[in-house]
């Protein structure tokens, strides 16, 4: 659940159709977020981002967001140009149900809408239509909004300063980083070890077609693993463990849902606390992971390999 101080504008309770214009219009990192409940009646509604908000001819739709409630339910995806329909994108997982209240997370990246409900991912939605151009929002149909929230990339994007220290030279000048230091396999030293409040983000993008990836926390001057976060998109296995004098522990895999999906973006959060490590995933706690190896003060070095493109990786 997003909460409240990060939003940029808040919209409560409209009444449905809800058309509006967004004027800052729509810009990579921003979410969307709208919170809301499905009627007992519903046979569908839908959110749309719009070019535009004529009706005749009607304006293009760039993103038609189309929960459908016939039989076992669907979700359909399409773009309409030109006052005509493209190509279906269909998802039959259903993860909305009438009578029951929902909270829809939009994420605007460069290429693709990015869906989640509930707190889990749905689907990604390739651009059709220039970002530039839209400059709407419609929601129709059967539903009932108790909110519609704005959270621009700032926030989304965190303004802490790196703390990493790249393997490359720093000039001083903290400039965004350079894409090419995120080449895999990734190591850098943390600019101070690990303790309790302390907070590791790496931000990456699922390969289409990834086996796996791992995000390993280790000390410089052994090959231990403190910890090793081991996604396995074929099993939708989450593996965590330690590899301690010279032998691999025992795996831990619980986990309420697979959180990762091919070509997903994601934002993983490490939290150190004093008796585990907490783990969220685009803004919810996926797990908890005791510590095995005690001497956090000794824990200095990331290492991330695999099939993700890394995007950018802080501490603080």
């Amino acid at each position: 659940m997003m909460s409240l101080d990060n939003f940029q504008k808040i919209v409560r309770s409209p009444i449905i159709p809800y058309v509006e214009t967004m004027t800052a219009g729509l810009l990579p990192g921003e979410l969307v977020i709208i919170r809301g409940s499905v009627p007992e009646d519903s046979e569908r509604f839908q959110v749309d981002f719009q070019c535009g908000n004529s009706t005749k001819p009607r304006a293009d739709v760039a993103f038609h967001f189309n929960p459908r409630f016939k039989r076992s339910g669907c979700v359909v995806c399409n773009t309409l140009q030109n006052e005509r329909w493209g190509h279906e994108e269909i998802t039959y997982e259903m993860p909305f149900g009438k009578g029951k209240p929902f909270e829809i997370i939009f994420m605007v990246l460069r290429d693709k809408f990015q869906v989640s409900v509930n707190g889990k991912h749905l689907l990604l939605y390739k651009h059709k239509i220039n970002l530039e151009k839209i400059d709407t929002l419609g929601i129709y149909g059967k539903v009932e909004i108790s909110l519609i929230g704005f959270v621009s990339n700032k926030s989304l994007q965190g303004s802490q300063p790196t703390l990493l220290g790249t393997t490359k030279k720093n000039t001083g000048n903290e400039e965004l980083p350079d894409s090419s230091q995120f080449v895999l396999p990734y190591v850098a030293r943390l600019h101070s070890s690990l303790e309790p409040g302390r907070t590791i983000v790496i931000k990456g993008e699922v390969k289409e077609k990834a086996q796996s990836f791992a995000i390993n926390l280790k000390p410089s001057d052994s090959s231990d693993i403190a910890l090793h976060l081991n996604p396995r998109m074929k099993d939708k296995a989450f593996v965590r463990n330690s590899y301690l004098l010279n032998g691999w522990g025992e795996e831990e895999k619980h986990i309420a849902y697979f959180p990762f999906s091919p070509g997903m973006y994601f934002e993983l959060i490490i939290l150190c606390k004093e008796h585990q490590y907490n783990v969220a995933i685009n803004g919810v706690h996926t797990l908890e992971y005791k510590h095995r190896f005690k001497q956090l003060n000794k824990i200095n070095t990331v290492e991330i390999l695999g099939d993700i493109e890394l995007l950018d990786v802080r501490s603080w």
